[in-house]
C-alpha cells in the first residue's frame, strides 16, 4: 500500500455511504454542498494524476450526477498509477504555486484526498475519526509544509486560518483544525 493507497481509501469508504439525499447537504467547506466536494475530489485526484503525467487538463463533468463511487475509483486508480510511474517520486513537478518533488507532491495528494474525505463524513453524519495513525502522519507533514501564505478565507486560498480543536478531539479532528476547518 503505497501513501496515497490509505488516504484514498478512507475517503472512498466515507464516499460509499453518501446517498442521493446527501447531495444537497452543506460540509465544512462553506462554498461547497456535498455534491460540489465529491466532484471537486474526484476531479482533483485526475487532476494529481494529470499534473504527474503532464497531461492534466481541466474538466466540467458533473460526477456526482451519475455512479459517483466508480468515478472516484476511476480517479483514485490514475492518480495511483500516475504517481508509481518509474522516476516520478524523485522528479521536480511543476505545480500552480511552485515546483516541488515528486514525493512531495504525493504526500500534497494524500493530504487533499483525506481532508476531503473528512470534510465528506462531517457532512453526511460519518463519523470523523477517520483513519487516526494516518491522520497522526497527515497532521505532523501538515504543520512543516502549510505556511501563512497558503491560509485565507474559504474560497479564495487552499487552507484557512487554524481553528480551535476541541479538547479531545481525535487526529482526524486535529488535522482539520489546523487546515481551517470548523470541528
Amino acid at each position: 500500500m503505497t501513501e496515497l493507497d490509505r488516504p484514498l481509501s478512507s475517503t472512498l469508504a466515507v464516499l460509499q455511504t453518501v446517498q442521493p439525499g446527501d447531495l444537497d447537504a452543506p460540509t465544512p467547506c462553506a462554498s461547497w454542498d456535498v455534491r460540489a466536494l465529491i466532484n471537486h475530489f474526484t476531479d482533483t485526484a485526475r487532476w494529481w494524476a494529470g499534473v504527474v503525467s503532464g497531461t492534466s487538463e481541466p474538466t466540467d463533468v458533473d460526477y456526482a450526477a451519475g455512479d459517483f463511487v466508480a468515478a472516484y475509483e476511476e480517479s483514485a486508480r490514475m492518480a495511483t498509477v500516475a504517481f508509481e510511474a518509474d522516476g516520478v517520486l524523485g522528479r521536480m513537478i511543476r505545480l500552480p504555486f511552485g515546483e516541488f518533488p515528486g514525493a512531495a507532491v504525493r504526500s500534497m495528494a494524500a493530504l487533499d484526498q483525506f481532508a476531503h474525505g473528512w470534510d465528506l463524513a462531517r457532512a453526511i453524519g460519518y463519523p470523523g475519526d477517520l483513519d487516526p495513525e494516518l491522520a497522526t502522519e497527515l497532521l505532523a507533514s501538515a504543520r512543516l509544509a502549510i505556511t501563512d501564505g497558503f491560509r485565507g478565507p474559504d474560497g479564495q486560498a487552499p487552507f484557512g486560518p487554524v481553528a480551535p480543536a476541541p479538547a479531545g478531539a481525535g487526529p482526524a479532528d486535529q488535522l482539520a483544525a489546523y487546515l481551517g476547518r470548523p470541528v
